[in-house]
């Protein structure tokens, strides 16, 4: 059983804008992890879809968190975009392999799955999963258009879900499709990169398994995120007073004020249910070494 209600996390761990206000003046990037670490418990790794690292990284990220700490590595591009999962076999042996020091620190595996994977293509997902041990937490999540018109695709699709115990990732991008990005808009190159590149999908937020996790793509400004944050903050305690252990990655269309809002919107959660406060950012704890566990 997980020794947390909720999973609080980012998605990244290194900003060259959080230098200031969240890691510390004197932090070097090579420590940004750790100090990331003493703080939220978990992150969504970017890092792994675009290239896979090798054996000397995963160790470093292994020294740099603690055994509370949870990773939600997503899978190559390479397996779930070029390949759409056929004949990567050896590919995702050999990935797994270089992350097997990670193994007992993996929230979710992440099946990211381009909008191009539909339904069809479902039994390739049925086989690909039936490649990982039964013990592996797996989240999948998927953008074509018919998984998400509540009808026969979307029904097979959750069902399927439920009975292996895996989890459907939400994305909710309302905040950054919430407006028109305008050349004169102060945030119009992040609001315009975040619009082409985010799928605009209805929300459903579905629980299929233990850990549902909402991809939440908030405003570059934090306090334009609160309206659309309210519905999680009844759908959140329900689903931990279910027993369920949601996981929350707070992105920002920059992401420059992510740890901030993410602090934001956990305070807001906190008035809702009994969550443990979150250890100071190290920049404002004087870079010491906390521990919130």
């Amino acid at each position: 059983m997980d020794s947390l209600p909720l999973r609080l996390g980012l998605t990244m761990w290194s900003h060259n804008n959080w230098q200031q206000g969240f890691y510390g003046s004197g932090t070097k990037p090579a420590q940004r992890l750790a100090k990331y670490a003493q703080v939220f418990h978990t992150v969504e790794g970017n890092t792994t879809f675009y290239a896979t690292p090798n054996s000397q990284t995963v160790n470093n990220w292994k020294d740099a968190t603690h055994e509370q700490f949870r990773f939600t590595f997503k899978l190559p591009k390479a397996i779930t975009h070029q390949q759409m999962l056929r004949g990567c076999q050896a590919q995702l042996k050999e990935f797994m392999q270089i992350m097997a020091p990670l193994h007992d620190r993996i929230g979710q595996w992440t099946i990211q799955l381009p909008a191009a994977f539909g339904p069809e293509h479902l039994p390739q997902l049925k086989r690909f999963c039936e490649l990982f041990p039964p013990s592996f937490p797996i989240g999948v999540e998927v953008r074509h258009p018919e998984f998400f018109a509540k009808g026969d695709a979307e029904k097979t699709l959750n069902q399927w879900l439920i009975e292996k115990g895996y989890d459907r990732i939400i994305m909710d991008s309302r905040p950054v499709f919430s407006e028109v990005a305008k050349p004169e808009h102060p945030h119009y190159e992040s609001l315009l990169d975040a619009q082409q590149k985010k799928p605009r999908v209805p929300v459903h937020a579905i629980a299929t398994a233990k850990q549902p996790m909402i991809r939440f793509i908030g405003y570059p400004e934090a306090e334009k995120n609160i309206e659309f944050f309210k519905p999680w903050l009844s759908k959140l305690p329900q689903w931990i007073e279910q027993g369920m252990t949601p996981y929350i990655m707070i992105h920002t269309s920059d992401n420059v004020v992510a740890p901030e809002l993410a602090l934001q919107l956990y305070q807001q959660l906190q008035k809702q249910t009994a969550l443990p406060d979150l250890a100071e950012f190290p920049a404002l704890a004087g870079n010491n070494q906390i521990n919130m566990f």
